[in-house]
C-alpha cells in the first residue's frame, strides 16, 4: 500500500521559515520524481517545486529564491524548506509522487498525500 504522509505545516508569521516533509513507502522511492503542489482557497492546485529521481529540481516563480526542494533517498523523504514566507503563500501543500515512462513520456504511477496545512498570518 502506497503512501506519502506530510509534516512541518503549521502558523507562521510573515518572513518566517517552514520546512515540510512527505515520507513514502509502498513504493521504490528512487524510482519516483517527487513534487510539491500546494492550493488555496478557491484556487486551482499548483506546482511549487519537483525534484526528478536524478535529483535534478524545478520550481515556480513565485517560490524560487525562498523555496528549496531536497530529498534523502535513504529515508525515502522529501523535503520542502521554505523561507521568507508570505501571506500568499498559504495553502494546502501536498506531496506527489510521480513515474513516467522516461523522460516526457506518459505517466505510469502518480500518487498523492492528504496535505498539510500552512498558514503565513501576524
Amino acid at each position: 500500500q502506497v503512501q506519502l504522509v506530510e509534516s512541518g505545516g503549521g502558523l507562521v508569521q510573515p518572513g518566517g521559515s517552514l520546512r515540510l516533509s512527505c515520507a513514502a513507502s509502498g513504493i521504490v522511492f528512487t524510482s519516483y520524481a517527487m513534487n510539491w503542489y500546494r492550493q488555496a482557497p478557491g484556487k486551482q492546485r499548483e506546482l511549487v517545486a519537483g525534484i526528478a529521481s536524478s535529483g535534478g529540481t524545478n520550481a515556480a516563480d513565485s517560490v524560487k529564491g525562498r523555496f528549496t526542494i531536497s530529498r534523502d533517498n535513504a529515508k525515502n523523504t522529501v523535503y520542502l524548506q521554505m523561507n521568507s514566507l508570505k501571506p500568499e503563500d498559504t495553502a494546502v501543500y501536498y506531496c506527489n509522487a510521480q513515474r513516467k515512462r522516461g523522460p516526457g513520456g506518459s505517466v505510469l504511477n502518480d500518487y498523492w498525500g492528504r496535505g498539510t496545512q500552512v498558514t503565513v498570518s501576524s
